[in-house]
């Protein structure tokens, strides 16, 4: 090891661990001690990886071989600061930090050359400004790092500087050259090794995360997985999500990921082009902002309303196949700025991060779809059982199940033929045309045969249908099944009902018929009496039969909604009026004893005056015809808001049975037909319907044999 020229003494250091031994002799420099020089710095640096260790050792070597203070420089990744080691001749370090403001570093780190400085060719101001010129500096010998001068984003600019270099010094410039040129191969190799390892813990970061959330289907459990793994990878303060909603115009962000601020306030929402979110998500590009306050896209807003400050911001879009679906955002960087590494690892992250996220999406809809389909297979009215391509049954909705009277454990599994029997086709026919049709849906009506033995039978028509793949092969079958009991019952009473129309018109039109030739054939000629008689027959019948014919007009109007129109105000005491004494007349025809106990004072109730006089007549008229002796009777009562008419008989009652079909069209109960009671089965269906248009009711009581009694409520009209 060489001392400079003036001196004649120099010290060899041998170093045995942490221990030194220094021995001195005069000797004089030859250019065999810068080679020894070089020689131990690439031995000391030879086993160092870390950048800031290589500068620290660098300094220690060349100031003690050098016998001059030696300072390193090297920038922050961000150039915000210099990491400056000052080592002096005796081997005592300094380490600190200098802005990147200092005015001589930033020179020096940024000239290609060698430079050599003398502090009466410097700027006073500079001088005032620095830290590195000290008091008893006298000049300056600096290389910029690296060398050659060209950065990368992995290499860092930087400087080596020799403090008032000897003049005769062997060491020439192109030697120093060769000094830096050795520090920036040393320094390059930690700074790939740091970018190595960096590379490695991203990767094995991008791999944790994209197995965590790749390994799940549910979006809260995919944001914790991301947000709190990549808030550790860079250390930012918050890391939040923006989705884009249905119609592509706002971004929606999960206030749960956003912090403590945020959890009880209104998600944040934003416009598409609205700050720098809004920016990133319309143009699909990513941006780092470590001024946000100093950007126009900023949108302050959000901390205004929050109290939350944003110092530094890195947004990446969320895309699947080039179609963007949000943003994904990093704010705040706990030391530091955000750089290209971090957008880098935030790029990468997002990737798997979007086709998660689209895949939880696709899920969710695909779930949504799936209950939909659940929830209108189970609740349709029509049975619907689904079957293999061979008519194996796979499900089967609850109307299915009532229709076969069935559980489910009674139906799946078996074939369709078990629970089908076709009486005019041949089924296995019927299955294949379902499974190899395209464009029409074959029906076909057969008998269901219902649990407890093939005789138990409902008469359905089924209709089929087929699911089938991309390629055309029908995987499943669908056959909704209508039951035709109903169907069949309305036929059954709508003939019932045209032969008891039939009948009823054959009767007092025969009989007028038989009187009105009695007397034109003169048969009561010179009679007054018998001739009364029979105009009177003439008349009652064709009173009778203008009744049936009103009937039918009634029923005409009452289904062409002329009943519906809107309620008003109507006094109940006169449509009795016009009720009562034809129906009391008729009471005592019959020989019947007719009550009534209808107070003075009747209030007005909401009805109109036809329907009102239909519910009246026609229940009248069930008590009188269905009594054969006894009392029939109405009773008023008057409530707050309502008045009950009661109408009682002490007929020949209702069977159990008949009750909850009494207000169906053209239903009579079978004791009425037995007894051949004249009817059309209408009366109460007319009744039911008028109410329930002018918001009253109706309750029927009866046993049979005992009499019946019937309850009408009318809504009381407002004063």
């Amino acid at each position: 090891m060489w001392l400079p020229a003036s001196c004649q003494w120099f010290a060899i250091y041998k170093r045995q661990g942490y221990k030194e031994t220094v021995m001195t002799a005069v000797v004089s420099p030859t250019s065999s001690d810068v080679a020894a020089l070089a020689e131990r710095l690439l031995h000391e640096l030879a086993g160092i990886m870390d950048a800031h260790g290589v500068c620290a050792v660098a300094t220690d070597v060349l100031a003690s071989g050098l016998n001059r203070k030696v300072v390193a420089v090297l920038a922050d990744r961000q150039r915000r600061h210099f990491d400056v080691w000052i080592c002096a001749p005796d081997g005592q370090t300094k380490q600190t930090r200098w802005s990147s403001t200092e005015p001589v570093l930033t020179r020096l780190t940024a000239s290609p050359q060698i430079v050599r400085l003398d502090r009466e060719d410097v700027p006073s101001s500079e001088l005032v400004d620095s830290r590195l010129w000290g008091p008893e500096i006298g000049s300056l010998l600096a290389v910029s790092l690296p060398i050659p001068h060209v950065l990368d984003e992995v290499s860092l600019p930087g400087a080596l500087i020799v403090v008032d270099p000897p003049t005769d010094s062997i060491l020439s410039a192109d030697q120093w050259a060769t000094v830096g040129k050795q520090v920036s191969a040393f320094l390059d190799r930690a700074l790939l090794r740091r970018r190595a390892d960096q590379l490695s813990i991203e990767f094995g970061i991008i791999t944790d995360i994209s197995y965590s959330i790749t390994s799940t289907l549910d979006l809260q459990e995919i944001f914790l997985e991301v947000t709190d793994a990549v808030r550790r990878a860079l250390g930012a303060e918050s890391i939040s999500v923006g989705l884009l909603e249905p119609d592509e115009d706002t971004l929606v962000f999960i206030n749960e990921l956003m912090g403590p601020l945020f959890r009880d306030l209104p998600p944040v929402r934003i416009e598409v082009g609205q700050g720098i979110a809004g920016w990133v998500a319309e143009h699909g590009e990513p941006t780092v902002v470590n001024d946000p306050y100093d950007d126009s896209r900023f949108y302050a807003r959000v901390d205004e309303d929050t109290g939350f400050r944003t110092t530094s911001i890195i947004c990446v879009p969320l895309k699947v196949e080039q179609r963007v679906i949000g943003v994904l955002e990093a704010i705040n960087k706990a030391n530091g700025l955000f750089d290209d590494g971090d957008m880098r690892l935030l790029q990468a992250i997002s990737g798997p991060l979007a086709i998660a996220i689209d895949n939880a999406r696709l899920h969710e809809r695909a779930l949504a779809e799936k209950r939909r389909v659940e929830t209108m297979f189970a609740s349709m009215s029509e049975g619907v059982l689904t079957t293999t391509s061979s008519g194996i049954i796979t499900a089967a909705n609850d109307s299915s199940r009532a229709l076969l009277r069935a559980k489910e454990n009674e139906i799946i599994g078996k074939h369709l033929k078990t629970v089908l029997t076709a009486s005019a086709a041949d089924l296995d026919q019927f299955v294949s045309i379902v499974r190899e049709t395209d464009d029409n849906y074959p029906q076909l009506v057969c008998e269901a045969v219902q649990s407890g033995g093939s005789s138990n039978q409902a008469p359905v028509l089924v209709s089929g249908a087929a699911v089938r793949q991309e390629s055309g092969h029908a995987e499943e079958l669908v056959f909704v099944l209508s039951d035709l009991s109903m169907i069949r019952e309305i036929e059954r009473m709508r003939e019932d009902f045209f032969n008891a129309i039939i009948h009823e018109l054959h009767t007092p039109l025969a009989t007028i018929l038989m009187y009105a030739r009695l007397l034109r054939e003169g048969k009561t000629a010179n009679d007054a009496h018998r001739t009364q008689r029979f105009l009177g027959v003439i008349e009652r019948e064709s009173d009778r039969l203008q009744q049936m014919v009103r009937q039918l007009l009634q029923l005409a109007r009452l289904e062409s909604s002329e009943f519906s129109r809107s309620a008003e105000s109507v006094s109940l005491a006169a449509v009795l009026e016009q009720v009562l004494p034809p129906m009391a007349d008729r009471a005592v025809e019959k020989g019947l004893v007719f009550r009534q106990n209808i107070p003075d004072e009747l209030p007005h109730v909401v009805a109109t005056e036809d329907g009102l006089y239909l519910i009246l007549r026609n229940l009248l008229d069930n008590s009188i015809k269905f009594t054969y002796a006894g009392t029939v009777s109405l009773s008023a009562k008057i409530g707050e808001d309502h008045v009950n008419l009661v109408i009682s008989d002490q007929g020949i009652g209702i069977p159990s049975e008949a009750l909850p079909n009494l207000y169906q069209r053209f239903y009579r109960a079978h004791s009425a037909v037995e007894r051949g009671i004249a009817g059309s089965g209408l009366g109460l269906y007319m009744v039911k319907e008028t109410l329930k248009a002018h918001n009253g009711t109706i309750a029927i009581s009866s046993h049979e044999g005992q009499g019946t009694e019937v309850v009408v409520t009318l809504p009381r009209a407002r004063d």
